[in-house]
């Protein structure tokens, strides 16, 4: 079934994840330009997300949780591109464009960070806690 319990549990986490992404934003944008804010939060949101997908959405594994953090952060990684443009694409074109003033760099940043949710449940389902076969155990 699409919206199982691991994936409502993935969602939770995410949510979570996703307020830690983007209060460490805001707290990292009083000190350097938004644009490298969006980036400086991500490793803060990233472990805190790897913690707390390990331990209550995805089943125990035998690969090593380094190896698994690794692939976590790959998976992250390919989505951090994919939420950088988003929110940047929303805050410097989109918005003005329209004219979009209230609050735009949260909003944008909150879509941003929201985008990848379905891409990166399924990357993590398969590939970073995917069960190893016998023989990629110290994969």
């Amino acid at each position: 079934m699409f919206l199982d319990r691991r994936f409502a549990r993935f969602v939770i986490v995410g949510i979570g994840a996703a307020a830690v992404n983007i209060v460490s934003r805001v707290v990292f944008s009083n000190f350097v330009r938004f644009e490298t804010a969006v980036v400086l939060a991500f490793p803060v949101a990233l472990t805190f997300g790897f913690l707390l997908s390990r331990q209550f959405v995805f089943e125990k594994s035998e690969r090593q949780t380094g190896r698994q953090y690794v692939r976590f952060t790959v998976v992250n990684l390919v989505t951090l591109l994919q939420v950088w443009l988003i929110t940047i694409g929303l805050n410097d074109w989109v918005f003005p464009f329209i004219g979009w003033t209230y609050h735009a760099e949260l909003l944008a940043h909150t879509i941003g960070v929201g985008s990848p949710v379905l891409s990166s449940y399924y990357a993590h389902k398969y590939y970073t806690f995917k069960a190893p076969a016998a023989a990629d155990i110290n994969d």
